[in-house]
This record gives structure tokens, C-alpha cells and sequence, in this order.
């Protein structure tokens, strides 16, 4: 399986809550094609730099995801569907990264990236 880095941009006129239940059926179909998403991030309402569809701010949200390519093309073509979707971004990755905040020091952070055999690679960067 591959690892995904997915991005959506829900509307702004909807709730937070109903933002989280779209990222929760986003993850029963990931799961029902044969993968499994790591992690699932709600940024928040944010300004956008230019209008979509008549909508100046949105909701984002971050989903990791280890699985199958056919898991992803059934993700997106239900985001195509979805009304409340403004846009949304796949990518894939080699490993996924965790930057820690809680280890920050003075003006440097410890980035961490998991890759899908396990192996845990950690580095210094200057922010």
C-alpha cells in the first residue's frame, strides 16, 4: 500500500461538526476499499487566497493515508459529488511528517518522519 497526503477545502457556511462527519465518511470509505488513515487533522475556518465558488474563507482538513490506489480514486470521485467540497488535494509521499511541538527548543524543532516499514528518521531544523 502507498502512502497519501489528502487536503480537502470544505465551504464556509457549513458547521465544524458537519465538516468532521464529512471526514469521518471520507475514512469508513478509505477503510471499506482496504485501507486505514493515519491521522485526520481539522485546521480550522481560513481565509483563502482568492474566491472559489463565492466563498472567501473554508474549512480545512488533513488526512494521512496508507492504502490502495483504488481507495483514493473512489475518495476523490465522491469528493467530485460532494457539494460542500470546494477543492481537495492527493499527493503521494514516501514517508509521512510529524513535526513535534512539544519538543521545540529555544528556535529549533525536531521533525520526525514515519516511513511505511517502520523505520523512524528524526532531524534538527532551524525554524
Amino acid at each position: 500500500m502507498a502512502l497519501y497526503e489528502h487536503l480537502l477545502i470544505a465551504r464556509q457556511d457549513i458547521s465544524a461538526q458537519a465538516v468532521d462527519a464529512l471526514a469521518t465518511h471520507l475514512k469508513t470509505i478509505v477503510e471499506g476499499e482496504g485501507g486505514k488513515v493515519e491521522k485526520q487533522e481539522y485546521w480550522g475556518l481560513r481565509s483563502l487566497a482568492y474566491r472559489i465558488k463565492k466563498n472567501r474563507k473554508g474549512h480545512y482538513v488533513l488526512l494521512n493515508i496508507n492504502a490502495p490506489s483504488k481507495a483514493v480514486v473512489e475518495l476523490e470521485r465522491q469528493l467530485k459529488i460532494n457539494e460542500d467540497v470546494l477543492r481537495f488535494l492527493t499527493v503521494k509521499v514516501d514517508a509521512f511528517e510529524v513535526s513535534a511541538n512539544k519538543a521545540r527548543r529555544d528556535d529549533a524543532a525536531v521533525v520526525v518522519a514515519v516511513k511505511p516499514e517502520g523505520v523512524v528518521e528524526t532531524e534538527e531544523a532551524v525554524l
